[in-house]
């Protein structure tokens, strides 16, 4: 077998898109502030431990740090996550 790359697609371009966007640093401003917003559990702890911004279910580019109890969940993130339980 030839010492090439295996790329696979899914999450791997996914992930691959994301680290290019943290490289930019390009969080964005807005909604993040007002609301509670869904991402995996495992990206929130990774953020928490790194500082660096994650992929809420909504797109939004943010990095978590408050009480998510104090906001209103992101209407967004809530319609995405019911469409993705069984």
């Amino acid at each position: 077998m030839a010492d090439t790359e295996i790329t696979g697609g899914g999450t791997d371009t996914l992930d691959r898109e994301l680290e290019e966007l943290l490289n930019q640093e390009q969080v964005e401003e807005g909604d993040h502030e007002r609301f509670s917003h869904y991402a995996p559990k495992n990206k929130i702890m990774e953020s928490a431990l790194s500082g660096k911004p994650i992929r809420a279910l909504c797109g939004k580019l943010w990095v978590p740090g408050r009480d998510p109890e104090k906001f209103p969940i992101c209407p967004t993130c809530k319609e995405v996550y019911e469409k993705m339980k069984p």
